[in-house]
């Protein structure tokens, strides 16, 4: 593992709004299989776009010395029948920052955020995202299914495992 600099994990606000739309545009540009959304539609959005974003849903960001480097994002179910779980969505973390160990401490970040809030916390990943299952998986999380072509881009499938962490250790 690379040593990295001094982190600061927090929750993003609306202040924060252009750097999440840098950071959001270049995950989905580098990485679009990876993400229900597009690069072509996230892109044509003003700023506003993206502080409403902020402010619609638990965002976090991982800073490395000052700099944007990842993030996550949370979101509680509504419903009284479902508000039991939540959603770990649009995780990213920048080339520069991978293998640091600072995509464990978002998702632990995301994960302190979500007990007393939920119960349960799922997510979806494309099923060749080796290193994004792998860290998953090493963070609590298991398989309970499999989405096949649960995205498509460019005339192409990507299936999805979908993966819960059971926040009541009891249940894992």
């Amino acid at each position: 593992m690379t040593k990295i600099g001094a982190v600061q994990i927090r929750r993003l606000g609306q202040g924060d709004a252009a750097l999440y739309r840098e950071i959001r545009l270049e995950a989905l540009q580098n990485d679009p299989a990876a993400f229900g959304s597009t690069f072509e539609r996230e892109s044509a959005q003003p700023l506003s776009w993206f502080e409403a974003a902020i402010g619609r849903a638990d965002i976090f960001g991982a800073f490395l010395d000052g700099t944007l480097a990842g993030i996550a994002g949370f979101s509680a179910q509504e419903g009284s029948k479902q508000a039991h779980k939540g959603v770990l969505w649009a995780m990213y973390v920048r080339s520069t920052a991978r293998g640091t160990g600072l995509g464990k401490q978002l998702v632990a970040a995301v994960l302190d955020h979500a007990r007393g809030r939920v119960e349960m916390v799922q997510l979806t990943v494309v099923s060749e995202n080796v290193a994004a299952h792998r860290l998953y998986g090493a963070m609590g999380f298991v398989e309970y299914g499999f989405e096949k072509r649960a995205l498509k881009q460019g005339g192409r499938y990507y299936d999805e495992f979908l993966m819960v962490k059971f926040l009541d250790d009891g249940l894992n």
